[in-house]
Formats: structure tokens, C-alpha cells, sequence
């Protein structure tokens, strides 16, 4: 049984990947999850922030503190950072020392001028590939969309000018156009796709009066939003695709490449039930290959996409309509049943 995939142009032995997270900062962790059969590490996002933290010396803060106290409290303390820019190019080459797997590097920044320099870094440090987490909330009311998403453009071109090496972006699934961002930065040259990034919420302390942020880890529901958009993608574009969020279960893993995915990443239940779970999950996924006699994992991927469907939207309204009239009242028990 075959369970190699291809992703940003690297030869995997399987297609389930350890995603972002904090795992990447205990090497000894590190070490477990390719123990576990990690095909590749995720490592998580060095923060434009945390760059521009570190450039600006304590004295020009301090000197400004009562102009801009509040101004000053926007961005997390420093040592709520694990890993310091330095520390984080650092941490690079020790996982590449102590892997044989290929090594994935991750960005997180609004400017052009916060990513080009440590793509550069990130790359002579020995990443194998670069993932851009492209994350901004629009709050500006004077801001267009088309703006965010010139923004963002201008990001993927600007490192991919500074590096050879493969580069993935991180989507988020509220543009406007999901398929329409996707193709600009594919002709772009993203090598890979990576479907979705997963916000968090921040949530009220009403007695303290204080904004704290809230981390949920997901479940097998957020899948679905993934497949749609895997499924619409697949077969349309050059860049390679990758699932994240939602995965947590072998069937996840075989419903994500079925879709079109090239990798899957997984987080959550990494988190939940530490790197062997990795393990489980390939496993899984090959007792689901035996049942249903599939002999390797390209011959799954894409065989349920929209790639030969010619109007996806129509196919996607069709569904949409279906769902709505299949719903009926469920009878509970000692209750009675109504009609609508």
C-alpha cells in the first residue's frame, strides 16, 4: 500500500502532517512526533510583531510610555512569545539537526517589509519550505476589500523574490472570492495552498472588564467548510493543497484527500492526545485504504472533487437547496411530533 503524496514539491511518506503549533518549541516533542511518523514538520509563525518588538530597544519605549501606554498594550508582553526572532531562527536549524524530515517555516505579517527579510533568514537557517499565515482583521470602514487582498498579493511577490525555496499561504475562507484570491496567488507562484487559517475569538471577563483571549480546539464539524472549498479547488490550480482545521479522526484524513487535498495537517488532536496520535491516525487511514481496496493514497486524491463538474456554484446551490427541504421534524421521546 502506497501512502506516499507530493506537497510544495517535497515527496512525503503520507499525507497527515503535524500543523502549526506550540510542539515545535520542545525538541524533545519534536522528536516524538517523527517517532510517531511525522512526514514533515510545521513549525508555527514567527510574528511581524515580534520582529518589530525586538528592533525597537527599550528605551525608545520607555521614553514614550505616557504618550502611548495604551498604544503599548496592543501587543502581548514579550514573554508570552516563546521564541524571540532570533531564538526562532535558532530553533530552525536544531529541528533540522535532529529530523530527517523536511522542516516548514511559518510567517505571520500585514507589511511587505515584515516578511522579506526573515524569509530570508528562515531560508539560510535551513527551512525546507516557508508557510505565509496571512491573518488581518479588516476593521478599517474606509478599507476595501480589494485592498486587503492587493495587500496580500503583495506579500506572496515580495518573498518569493527573496527565496527559492517552496512558499504555501495560509487562507482564510471570508474573502469575498475564495476561488478567485486562490487563483491570483497561484499564477502568483504559491507553491501550495493551505485551506484555512482558524481564528480565535476573544471573549469578555465582565468583572474584571478586561478582552482575554479564548482558545477552543476544534472538532470533526469544522472539516466541512474545508472539504467544499478542497473539492471546488482541486484539479483547477498548479499549487498543491493542504487541509487544515477540522481533523481529527482517520475517516477526516480520507474525506480531506478524497476532496483533493495533498496533506492534511493536524493540530488539535495532536493537542489533545499528544505525537502518537499521529501514529493512529496513519494507521487508521490505512485500515480505511484496505476496506475499500484503494492501493495508494493519489489514487484517493480528488476522487470525490468538482474538477469534472462544469459549473461548481451551480452543483454548490443545487446542494444548498436540498439540504434545506430535507430537514424534518424528529419525533423525541414522550414528546409529541409536529408537522411544519
Amino acid at each position: 500500500m502506497d501512502l506516499r503524496t507530493t506537497y510544495l514539491g517535497l515527496e512525503l511518506a503520507h499525507p497527515i502532517v503535524p500543523g502549526a503549533s506550540p510542539l515545535v518549541d520542545d525538541l524533545d516533542l519534536v522528536r516524538r512526533l517523527e517517532d510517531a511518523g511525522a512526514p514533515c514538520i510545521v513549525m508555527h509563525s514567527l510574528f511581524e510583531e515580534q520582529i518589530t518588538r525586538e528592533r525597537t530597544s527599550q528605551h525608545n519605549l520607555s521614553a514614550y510610555s505616557e504618550s502611548f501606554a495604551e498604544a503599548l498594550s496592543f501587543l502581548p508582553p514579550p514573554d508570552d512569545f516563546v521564541l524571540g526572532p532570533e531564538q526562532y531562527l535558532e530553533q530552525v536549524r536544531r529541528i533540522k539537526r535532529a529530523v530527517s524530515v523536511p522542516v516548514i517555516a511559518s510567517l505571520n505579517g500585514v507589511t511587505d517589509s515584515g516578511w522579506t527579510e526573515y524569509a530570508r533568514l528562515i531560508q539560510q537557517a535551513g527551512a525546507d519550505a516557508l508557510e505565509l499565515n496571512l491573518y488581518q482583521l479588516a476593521t478599517s470602514l474606509w478599507k476595501a476589500g480589494e485592498a486587503i487582498e492587493k495587500q496580500a498579493y503583495s506579500v506572496l511577490k515580495a518573498v518569493k523574490s527573496c527565496v527559492t525555496i517552496p512558499v504555501a499561504v495560509k487562507l482564510s475562507p471570508f474573502y469575498t472570492s475564495v476561488a478567485y484570491v486562490a487563483r491570483q496567488m497561484d499564477e502568483l507562484g504559491a507553491d501550495g495552498l493551505v485551506l484555512f487559517n482558524r481564528f480565535y475569538q476573544p471573549d469578555i471577563d465582565v468583572d474584571d472588564l478586561q478582552v482575554v483571549p479564548s482558545l477552543h480546539l476544534s472538532d470533526s464539524s469544522e472539516l466541512l467548510l474545508r472539504l467544499r472549498w478542497l473539492a471546488i479547488l482541486s484539479g483547477r490550480l498548479q499549487a498543491s493543497l493542504s487541509c487544515s482545521g477540522g481533523v481529527h479522526a482517520p475517516l477526516d484524513v480520507a474525506k480531506a484527500l478524497m476532496a483533493g487535498a495533498h496533506s492534511v495537517q493536524v493540530v488539535s488532536a495532536l493537542l489533545r492526545h499528544g505525537p502518537e496520535h499521529l501514529r493512529s491516525l496513519r494507521e487508521g487511514l490505512q485500515a480505511f485504504m484496505l476496506v475499500h481496496e484503494y492501493e495508494s493514497v493519489r489514487q484517493m486524491q480528488a476522487s470525490m472533487s468538482l474538477q469534472t463538474c462544469p459549473d461548481p456554484s451551480a452543483f454548490e446551490r443545487a446542494n444548498y437547496m436540498r439540504v434545506l427541504q430535507s430537514w424534518r421534524p424528529q419525533e423525541e421521546p414522550g414528546a409529541d411530533a409536529w408537522t411544519a
